[in-house]
């Protein structure tokens, strides 16, 4: 029950470190509360809806009630399972926007830069642009992550991109290369009609390595003595046990878990961890602080032909997709149907996107429930970069027991501009001619629905996580106050302890979560390796040379 390095957790970054460090030939534990991805309801890409619903494969956590969205209490999903959240994600690509990472320098991540997260990207990547074009010199070719696009065989599917175009923006042949802004095909994780999970990609060629073993059990605390992280303790099969590191302990546990943790470890605010009787290791402010997620909201339009994907909105039809899929990894099964995007900027001054839309060819809520029109579309959008903050912190010293979850959503007046102009940007797009022979009507908002006030009733009721939880141990410099980890992911304050996930991002980043993720478990393994860090690349990102003077 030793290796050389302790893995708490097999989510994105946790199973790209376990990777890399078995490839280097270091011995390495894998500990995962969660059980087996395998089964139809996590492999085939349109089945998504399920496992994020179920608890299975969910830890289950839900917000405080939030003050400012009528106090209702929100989804937080996270992936209890292998594969963690990567397992029961929707599986969308996103880089994120060159800009973000060298927010994250200035902000103190030093050798966070565009620059130097890029050929990281790269390594990561076996990119397949599917006949769409794209941007092959800005991508990777031989990576165990394998990212692809759908067929866009569906007409609503290109005309969201026409429509774009239409209404005054960009077109991109790779938002994830030189140009994010624009409309165009979306990619995704899946490779050959199965979800390309951390697990499939990295976890599993890991451990047909003898160096690298996966273990089952819920972990209660990090093992510190003397300041340094000696091992983890964990309880499995109903017996409490210690596992040792004999170099490092490398927290992965995601934004929620891997701050408790932490604070029931001792490192955290040092007032707060006293009020619940926890032993004050490190004085770590930071910890469970600058949490920040993406919203969003859905407008939904009924349509005037049969063409969404609702006709499979039924047992038979069901039935069929699944079928399909299970015989030939083929049809609507092997898509997670979110094939076009758009990432645009909210105003006239800001110099890279900051609202994303995902379009998809059925009015349909995450949790699989179909609106009662029948056939339709909708496309998800919401503020990139919300100034809004929120915070984890423990509910009890008791390890069984959720943290409190508090993302203080639409704090922030800015946020309030944001929603309502990705609202009236989105009817904008849907009244365009490519949208012209599918549209019956607006579902919702609803047409009757128009001034600010409206709409801000509807945001209140309506706006929902796009599951995108992070910045809970914030990356920085040694002496910042604020700061849980340093630019090599160790944890201020104490030895032979990292954390590695999506916790450090010290701002969210533009769009899905999950590459960057692993990009932070490609990048952190070099750091505990020892080698000196990918030599940084020169790639200069598309920026609209009218971003001082006009939206689009």
């Amino acid at each position: 029950m030793e290796a050389d390095y302790v893995i708490v957790g097999a989510g994105s970054a946790g199973c790209t470190i376990a990777y890399r460090l078995a490839e280097a030939g270091r011995s390495v534990l894998v500990l995962e509360h969660g059980g087996t991805d395998a089964g139809p309801f996590i492999q085939m890409p349109g089945a998504l809806s399920y496992p994020m619903n179920m608890a299975r494969y969910d830890w289950g956590y839900r917000t405080e009630p939030e003050p400012h969205l009528g106090g209702r209490r929100l989804a937080c999903p996270r992936g209890k399972v292998i594969g963690g959240s990567s397992s029961i994600n929707g599986m969308v690509y996103v880089r994120g926007h060159a800009r973000d990472f060298d927010h994250w320098r200035a902000e103190g991540a030093e050798g966070w830069g565009f620059a130097d997260v890029l050929p990281y990207f790269r390594r990561l990547e076996s990119w397949h642009d599917g006949g769409h074009g794209g941007d092959a010199a800005w991508r990777g070719a031989d990576g165990p992550l394998h990212v692809s696009r759908g067929k866009r065989d569906n007409p609503l599917v290109r005309a969201f991109v026409e429509a774009g175009v239409q209404a005054g923006y960009e077109r991109t042949d790779d938002y994830n290369g030189e140009k994010q802004e624009g409309f165009g095909a979306f990619e995704m994780t899946v490779w050959r009609g199965r979800r390309w999970s951390a697990a499939n990609a990295y976890l599993r060629p890991a451990l047909r390595r003898e160096n690298c073993d996966l273990l089952r059990g819920f972990v209660t605390r990090v093992v510190i003595e003397e300041g340094r992280a000696t091992g983890v303790e964990m309880i499995a099969r109903g017996r409490r046990q210690v596992v040792r590191a004999r170099r490092e302990v490398i927290l992965a546990a995601s934004s929620i878990n891997s701050p408790k943790l932490l604070m029931l470890s001792g490192i955290g605010p040092g007032a707060h961890l006293a009020e619940h009787g926890v032993e004050v290791v490190a004085d770590r402010p930071g910890v469970g602080a600058n949490l920040q997620d993406h919203l969003e909201l859905y407008v939904q339009m009924a349509a005037s032909q049969p063409v969404s994907l609702y006709k499979y909105w039924n047992l038979f039809g069901k039935g069929w997709v699944g079928l399909r899929w299970l015989l030939g990894k083929q049809g609507p099964g092997a898509s997670n149907q979110f094939e076009s995007c758009g990432f645009v900027r909210s105003c006239a001054g800001v110099d890279y996107p900051d609202i994303q839309f995902h379009f998809l060819p059925i009015a349909v809520r995450y949790d699989g429930r179909a609106v009662a029109e029948g056939h339709g579309f909708q496309a998800h959008v919401g503020p990139m970069r919300s100034e809004s903050r929120g915070s984890v912190t423990l509910r009890s010293a008791d390890p069984q027991d959720d943290p409190v979850i508090r993302f203080n959503y639409m704090s922030a007046e800015s946020d309030w501009e944001d929603f309502r102009r990705g609202i009236r940007f989105t009817r904008e797009i849907f009244a365009q001619a490519a949208f012209a022979p599918f549209v019956r009507h607006e579902i919702q908002p609803g047409p009757q629905v128009q001034s600010d006030d409206e709409l801000d009733d509807f945001i209140r009721a309506h706006a929902e996580s796009a599951f995108h939880p992070c910045g809970t141990a914030r990356m920085g410099r040694r002496d910042d106050p604020g700061a849980v980890v340093d630019a090599e992911c160790r944890v201020i304050g104490v030895e032979a302890l990292r954390v590695a996930d999506s916790s450090i991002f010290p701002r969210i980043t533009n769009g899905n979560l999950n590459a960057p993720s692993i990009m932070v478990g490609e990048k952190a393994a070099d750091h505990i390796l020892g080698r000196a860090p990918l030599a940084p690349a020169n790639d200069r990102p598309w920026i609209s040379p009218r971003w001082q003077t006009a939206q689009r």
